[in-house]
C-alpha cells in the first residue's frame, strides 16, 4: 500500500509528465509507474525500501553533474545508460525535477515532437 507521501509525490510526477504532449503512463506488475513517449521510457518511479524513488533519462555528462549533488545518484541497473535517480524528493527538488523531466522527455521524444516543443517554447 502506498503511503500518503508517495501518493502526493506520484501526483506531482503525473502532473509534470502527463502535461507533456503524447506522454502516457504504464504501471507494471511490480507497481512501478513508467512514463513513456512513443514507446520510449523517460521516467520510472516506484516504492523502494527507503520510500519513493524516481529515475529519469539523462545523458552521462548531465548525470555526472547531478550526482555531485547530495540528493541525486546513478539509477540502479540503468545508471550506466545515463539515468539518474532521486529518493523521496522534497518540495524544493520538484522545481529542478520539472526541468529535468522535460529534458528527459525531449531525449526520448520523436523529432517531430521535439521540433514542435522548441517552436512553442
Amino acid at each position: 500500500m502506498e503511503s500518503q507521501d508517495t501518493v502526493g509525490m506520484l501526483e506531482n510526477l503525473r502532473n509534470i509528465c502527463l502535461a507533456l504532449p503524447e506522454a502516457v503512463e504504464h504501471i507494471d506488475g511490480f507497481g512501478h509507474h513508467t512514463f513513456k513517449i512513443n514507446g520510449k521510457s523517460f521516467v520510472i518511479s516506484g516504492e523502494s525500501d527507503n520510500g519513493f524513488r524516481l529515475s529519469f533519462k539523462s545523458d552521462r555528462e548531465t548525470q555526472e553533474i547531478l550526482i555531485q549533488k547530495d540528493h541525486f545518484f546513478k539509477a540502479p541497473y540503468i545508471g550506466h545508460h545515463g539515468w539518474v535517480s532521486i529518493q523521496n524528493p522534497n518540495e524544493e527538488n520538484w522545481y529542478e525535477l520539472n526541468d529535468l523531466i522535460q529534458e528527459a522527455y525531449l531525449r526520448a521524444a520523436p523529432k517531430r515532437l521535439v521540433k514542435k516543443w522548441k517552436e512553442e517554447s
